[in-house]
């Protein structure tokens, strides 16, 4: 009836009012969505990240377009140069979709240090994509170098979580991935696992666009590296 899960909960929440803690705070802080207590076994984990993750890619499903991500298809395939912007957490969708587009032979970059982003996108013309991944849509460098990049003419592509944020503002296509709510301090740290998620369907995407084109590519950058590996037993 008090809300607690069960004893141990409420036993935690006593030891923590009488150590003398933070006296004027509740008994305990939800990191925002996030559903992690200090009370959870080690053993409870597995089974909240996989529910927490099929969550997020459910948000992913109902929210992502299929016309915008058939239009950002056609613009990557057909880009002379790929630019790719991301900071922080949206930085490891940002380098999968570098590694990936790589592979299939196409033309991208992609620079860590935010100040070469904005100027990279200075760059751009006409023939040009410029991608850009933030989960809250609100980072300043991320917006900025999107916004650089339209200027030139250059095609812009959105991976963010809501349609309204301030970097679709500047996206010819805005892939969302739903999710807006989210807390920083909560499941909003797990961001890339939709972001990958798109970034695995541009790239699925690409190559059927095209498939003898980009197998080929494959085929190639796979014996480039071949020797890069130990053999198996």
């Amino acid at each position: 009836a008090m809300g607690f899960d069960g004893y141990r909960s409420f036993k935690y929440c006593l030891l923590r009012d009488r150590s003398g803690k933070s006296p004027q705070s509740p008994y305990f802080d939800p990191m925002g969505d996030l559903d992690l207590k200090p009370w959870d076994c080690l053993e409870d984990l597995p089974l909240k990240e996989t529910r927490m993750a099929g969550g997020l890619l459910e948000d992913t499903l109902k929210s992502l377009s299929t016309q915008g991500l058939s239009r950002a298809v056609r613009m990557l395939a057909t880009a002379r140069t790929i630019d790719i912007y991301g900071v922080e957490n949206s930085f490891t969708p940002a380098s999968d979709l570098l590694t990936k587009l790589t592979y299939l032979g196409l033309n991208c970059r992609m620079h860590t240090d935010a100040y070469l982003q904005q100027i990279s996108a200075a760059h751009l013309g006409v023939a040009d994509v410029a991608v850009a991944i933030s989960h809250s849509g609100c980072s300043v460098d991320t917006v900025k170098a999107l916004k650089q990049a339209r200027k030139t003419g250059a095609g812009t592509i959105a991976i963010t979580s809501s349609q309204g944020s301030m970097l679709a503002k500047y996206a010819d296509v805005c892939l969302s991935t739903g999710g807006q709510d989210l807390s920083i301090y909560g499941t909003a740290i797990f961001s890339r696992i939709p972001d990958l998620a798109v970034i695995d369907l541009l790239y699925m995407g690409i190559i059927q666009s095209d498939y003898e084109r980009f197998s080929r590519n494959l085929d190639k950058s796979g014996a480039v590296i071949a020797d890069r590996g130990y053999p198996c037993k």
